[in-house]
């Protein structure tokens, strides 16, 4: 079973107001395989606190405005992992340092990401491994 189109819509959402407010690596991850409390991941990053709140907001704004209310919300007053659970999809707005330290892609590397359409694609770990690897095999 693959995330329901409700669910991609929301992430597709929730990944384009991440990147209106200039988040770095936003990426959007099919989790449902895995768990069954969620469809998708969205993951985004910034490099303050003061980004990391502005993101959350115009997520939760542009989510808002499509109908959608996150039915909790936690690590805004900190700013350093904001995460905005709305049961379909799990936002996970990260400081540099936390996404790093975390690497929540490396966690969920067997998930497919999904593409969204003006927002670059990142290599996913599991195939940045494999060409590492088969880079060392050719040496």
């Amino acid at each position: 079973m693959s995330a329901s189109t409700e669910a991609i819509e929301m992430a597709t959402v929730a990944a384009l107001a991440a990147d209106d407010k200039l988040a770095t690596d936003v990426v959007v991850l099919d989790v449902s395989e895995q768990l069954v409390i969620t469809d998708c991941f969205v993951i985004a990053s910034a490099p303050n606190e003061r980004q990391v709140n502005a993101i959350v907001d115009n997520i939760e704004d542009k989510l808002r405005d499509a109908g959608h209310k996150p039915v909790r919300r936690e690590g805004t007053r900190e700013g350093r992992w904001a995460l905005l659970d709305y049961v379909d999809i799990v936002v996970h707005v990260q400081h540099n340092d936390e996404r790093n330290f975390y690497a929540l892609e490396r966690l969920w590397r067997d998930c497919p990401a999904v593409p969204v359409e003006g927002i670059a694609a990142l290599p996913t770990p599991a195939a940045d491994d494999d060409d590492a690897q088969a880079e060392a095999d050719s040496e």
